[in-house]
């Protein structure tokens, strides 16, 4: 049986893209769904296409999911598509999460942390029933409901302020000599990374490879095992230093996720025992990333030292498979043709069975 590639070409390309708007589009007879429904109302995903796709734009987000059919891989692809294009004409200042305006802050170590626990708003505390009556044709009212707060207005102590009067958590100062960050959008991955490129890898990493990780941390493949120190949801301002004013000026705000785990470390020579931690940001509301990504980077740390024993622990094993764009690609590559891999596959098992077949009419002549 001779095999032969099938031959579609530009016309088929042309159809298959009609096709997939039709199927995009669905039943002609609802309403197609709109971009602003998306952003308000599908907001964790869009939130975590601007996380991954490495682009802060709640609108472009919102487009991206509803081009993509709700395939948030893809739609995170479609946002690192775009953001290649957009012109760089600056760094803004670093972000000060500790003046958040914070809409929900908790520590699942510390009971009654400065500032307070502030629930904000979190699944944690549902049934995870249905609640059919969202099927309900128009709005739903919750009967009872409170009025949302708002954002905290004032600055809530961090987790490094709570313990700064024992020194019991590592310290984290900030270096006014230190170089510029690296830059994993213009830069390569290289190996052994530093703390800043591994946090990056990680924000832009995919959420279900970076969850599975943490809990395989969790479950004994590595030595990560910590408590929740604090979570932190909210806005924080974002600052700029133009050229021609040479002082910085507040440009907008962004929502951000912040999470930092804290884990037991029995000290050294030259250091006390102490709590260390891992860290997290994320954009938007990304709990489970943030603190996936958390529990990762205090993995990673571990391997930093010389310590690594897990697959979490392993930088280049994590870094290099947490990209879910660089990943999808990979795999999805191969539904492309491989026509000339498939002859080459071919020709060489035809030649291995001729060579078996051979190989055993010999055997088979030798024992009679």
């Amino acid at each position: 049986m001779a095999y032969v590639a099938v031959k579609g070409g530009e016309r088929a390309i042309t159809n298959a893209h009609r096709w997939l708007a039709e199927d995009r589009r669905g039943d002609v007879a609802i309403p197609e769904i709109e971009t602003d429904q998306i952003r308000e109302q599908l907001s964790l995903s869009v939130d975590r296409v601007m996380s991954e796709g490495s682009c802060y734009d709640r609108d472009l987000a919102a487009l991206a999911v509803k081009q993509a059919r709700g395939d948030l891989p893809e739609a995170i692809f479609l946002m690192r598509a775009y953001r290649t294009t957009l012109p760089r004409f600056g760094a803004s200042l670093p972000v000060e999460t500790g003046q958040m305006a914070v809409r929900r802050r908790i520590s699942a170590a510390f009971k009654d942390i400065p500032g307070g626990q502030v629930l904000g708003p979190t699944f944690d505390y549902t049934h995870r029933l249905l609640d059919f009556t969202l099927a309900a044709n128009g709005e739903t009212p919750v009967e009872g409901a409170l009025e949302a707060e708002e954002p905290q207005a004032y600055p809530m102590a961090t987790i490094a302020s709570v313990f700064a009067h024992e020194d019991l958590l590592e310290p984290d100062a900030r270096t006014q000599d230190a170089p510029a960050p690296f830059d994993l959008t213009r830069e390569p991955m290289a190996f052994p990374a530093g703390r800043d490129q591994r946090l990056q890898a990680l924000a832009r990493g995919d959420e279900g490879f970076l969850l599975s990780l943490a809990y395989s941390s969790q479950r004994g493949w590595g030595s990560t095992h910590p408590l929740c120190a604090e979570i932190r949801l909210g806005e924080v301002a974002v600052e700029f230093v133009p050229d021609e004013l040479g002082f910085a000026i507040e440009i907008g705000d962004l929502t951000l996720t912040e999470c930092q785990m804290i884990s037991t470390y029995g000290g050294g020579i030259e250091t006390a025992p102490q709590f260390t931690r891992g860290y997290g940001l994320t954009f938007g509301h990304c709990e489970r990333k943030a603190m996936s990504m958390a529990i990762v980077d205090r993995a990673l740390r571990d391997a930093a030292a010389g310590e690594a024993s897990a697959p979490c622990q392993d930088e280049e094993f994590v870094l290099y498979h947490s990209d879910n764009v660089e990943a999808s690609g990979f795999v999805q590559h191969l539904k492309l043709p491989h026509y000339v891999d498939f002859q080459a596959d071919l020709q060489l098992i035809r030649r291995q069975r001729r060579d078996y077949a051979e190989r055993a009419a010999a055997m088979k002549e030798a024992a009679e």
